[in-house]
């Protein structure tokens, strides 16, 4: 294996140049901390964004910062939280799940388009992405998008890298819009609920102008005995008092919550982003998108077929965090059967390296999807050497 650590972007242009002539397989990687993560690939060589960093814009009264791919995401969050802002999407780090070290980077958030538990009010990392820089498969530098946000006619380059996995080529530079960081985040917090009482509970909440920033519902045996439901209010101070109470008012149906606030709240928000619940198992871990109300209907189906089955939810409900026994097909079958009719999708997190090779790993793309898909992978890497197969087999 070749490791390739470029410090500019015409080496990096240059590296590709050089491993199109014999078609080179090659694995692209940032801080590392999501190997294991796709299907695996058969690559003789890997580019490394390890000598791309640096912040190269952060304009706080125009509130976008970008960067170099490889710079340490805790130095982007550090430099905001100097300026009193943030990034919108609170991205997940992988490391206590998938059982990596390294340093999570910009670059990979907007190459795995990887979001938090904010995500169901502030958006996606896609949401946030206003401008790259790629080297593409014909070792062409291109630049995409910029410093403001803007109505795109056409192809939207940006969007469209943002969660292609490297497939599609190697980010050399990152600019995302920001936020200010709010002054006070609560949690308010119902005891004992079952999944399609929470789930409802928090639709209700969504649906309300109260305006959570994020909602969860951890079953019994999720981090602790006795079911959580989970909602996260931010603003000023006096805001989040007026919208507890209005919450509590509007909810009380469900009982009456209890209010953690400071290290409480912030660590236990971690471990719903990350799905620090499942790190440290030999578990296979999934991510299942649905619409929330079906969220308990497919656990539910799942638990059924797999009764050692374990989850909980995110983004509402809409997002369903599930672990299952990593054997056989670690359940595929049977999960896939079980949100096929509710219209979700499924997608292998966490697993061995012999069951990510012989299951799809991202849910399976119909064939008019997959023919776009391909030649989407045709026109930005000609010679196909961008992370052969990560995403779909043969593409």
């Amino acid at each position: 294996m070749t490791l390739h650590i470029p410090t500019t972007e015409a080496q990096a242009c240059a590296v590709v140049k050089s491993l199109i002539e014999n078609a080179t397989p090659l694995s692209i990687m940032g801080g590392n901390t999501r190997a294991g993560l796709g299907r695996p690939t058969q690559t003789q060589s890997t580019l490394s964004s390890a000598g791309l960093t640096g912040i190269t814009l952060y304009e706080p009264s125009e509130m976008v910062i970008g960067a170099r791919a490889g710079t340490p995401l805790a130095l982007i969050q550090e430099t905001l939280a100097d300026r009193g802002q943030m990034l919108p999407f609170e991205p997940m780090d992988h490391r206590a799940l998938l059982g990596t070290s390294g340093e999570p980077t910009i670059g990979a958030v907007a190459s795995g388009n990887i979001s938090g538990p904010r995500r169901i009010n502030a958006g996606a990392a896609r949401d946030s992405l206003i401008g790259i820089r790629l080297v593409n498969g014909r070792g062409e530098a291109i630049k995409s998008g910029g410093r403001v946000m803007k109505n795109v006619t056409g192809l939207d380059l940006v969007k469209l890298v943002a969660g292609s996995h490297g497939t599609l080529g190697f980010l050399t530079e990152v600019i995302f819009r920001v936020l200010p960081r709010p002054e006070r985040i609560v949690t308010l917090v119902w005891q004992g609920l079952a999944d399609e009482a929470a789930v409802s509970l928090l639709s209700a909440a969504l649906g309300s102008p109260f305006e959570p920033f994020a909602a969860a519902h951890l079953p019994a045996g999720i981090g602790g005995d006795h079911a959580r439901t989970l909602l996260r209010l931010e603003n000023f101070s006096a805001s989040i008092d007026y919208r507890a109470a209005e919450l509590a008012s509007l909810l009380s149906d469900h009982g009456v919550p209890v209010m953690i606030e400071g290290a409480d709240s912030q660590a236990l928000w971690e471990e719903v982003r990350d799905a620090r619940f499942f790190a440290g198992t030999q578990e296979a871990v999934w991510r299942l998108s649905l619409a929330p109300t079906n969220g308990p209907k497919a656990t539910a189906a799942i638990a059924r077929a797999l009764p050692q089955a374990r989850w909980f939810y995110d983004w509402g409900g809409g997002l369903v965090w599930l672990a299952v026994p990593d054997a056989g097909d670690a359940g595929t079958a049977a999960i896939r059967a079980a949100i096929k009719p509710l219209g979700g999708h499924a997608t292998l997190v966490r697993a061995s390296d012999g069951l990510r090779a012989s299951v799809p790993v991202f849910e399976p793309l119909a064939e008019p999807l997959m023919r776009v898909t391909a030649g989407i992978k045709q026109s930005f890497d000609p010679a196909g050497i961008f992370e052969p197969g990560r995403m779909y087999a043969g593409i």
